[in-house]
């Protein structure tokens, strides 16, 4: 097995993370996928104008606002401890890597 240069292994590291943190596609609701057995064509189903949903709670800003900021602060945390978390494996492979060397 080759060695790979720590950049390399850094990269690695934040193209798996990269991935893995990636924002899953939502799906469409149940109620506007067709129905094949309820008798509509493909063709139909396809140019069919799904019917209108009723509207949706009203939010206030002022809560929007403090839950998106909340939401920015518990990031920002996260990202500051996965930082810490990954320095911390850096630093302990270069402890093991100069261990084992002498």
């Amino acid at each position: 097995m080759p060695k790979r240069s720590r950049l390399g292994q850094l990269a690695g590291l934040i193209a798996a993370g990269a991935l893995v943190c990636a924002p899953v596609a939502q799906a469409a609701p149940f109620s506007e996928i067709p129905a094949a057995s309820a008798g509509i064509t493909r063709a139909a189903a396809v140019h069919a104008v799904p019917s209108q949903a009723q509207p949706g709670p009203v939010l206030d800003p002022a809560e929007t606002d403090k839950a998106n900021s909340q939401e920015t602060k518990n990031k920002i945390i996260a990202g500051i401890v996965a930082a810490v978390l990954l320095g911390l494996v850096i630093l302990g492979r270069r402890t093991r890597a100069k261990k084992k060397k002498s």
